[in-house]
């Protein structure tokens, strides 16, 4: 499966090597959840936020006696929405071969998507520390410095 950006002859980078052992265990290792978008994040929102402010309300907090029920009620809501799409979600997990098996992906097309989209990835974070590591050097100089006056002036 490893292949090179260049031509067939050059050695395979080390971002395709890792992300070819990374296929190779995604069998086992890999899981695709559910995840609701769109409006079925606000159905689920509202339906939560109208149930909080019934029930409070049926224990004497209304919104009228307290003017910051809503920013408890709408975070409530949001805390209650995420343990019900995760919980979901969890409990629906599905593994490579059976979405393999479900999309008739005979040949494997998913993994090596899977495999590309990896290397890319890889490659992309190898890139963007790189770019910044040159200032970490002086980043942790100036720390261990700061560290240093700290404990000496206590």
């Amino acid at each position: 499966m490893t292949r090179s950006p260049q031509n067939q002859f050059d050695p395979p980078s080390a971002s395709r090597l890792v992300a070819e052992q990374l296929v190779q265990r995604s069998p086992q290792d890999l899981i695709f959840v559910m995840k609701f978008l769109g409006e079925s994040q606000l159905l689920l929102h509202d339906h939560f936020r109208g149930f909080i402010a019934d029930e409070l309300a049926r224990r004497g907090a209304t919104l009228e006696r307290h003017p910051l029920l809503q920013l408890f009620i709408d975070a409530h809501a949001n805390e209650l929405r995420e343990f019900v799409f995760t919980g979901v979600s969890l409990s629906r997990q599905f593994r490579l071969p059976e979405i393999e098996t479900l999309t008739g992906d005979a040949e494997a097309i998913l993994r090596i998507d899977i495999w590309d989209a990896l290397a890319g990835h890889i490659d992309l974070a190898c890139r963007r520390f790189a770019e910044q590591a040159d200032a970490i050097p002086a980043q942790l100089d100036q720390m261990e410095t700061a560290r240093r006056d700290r404990g000496n002036a206590g």
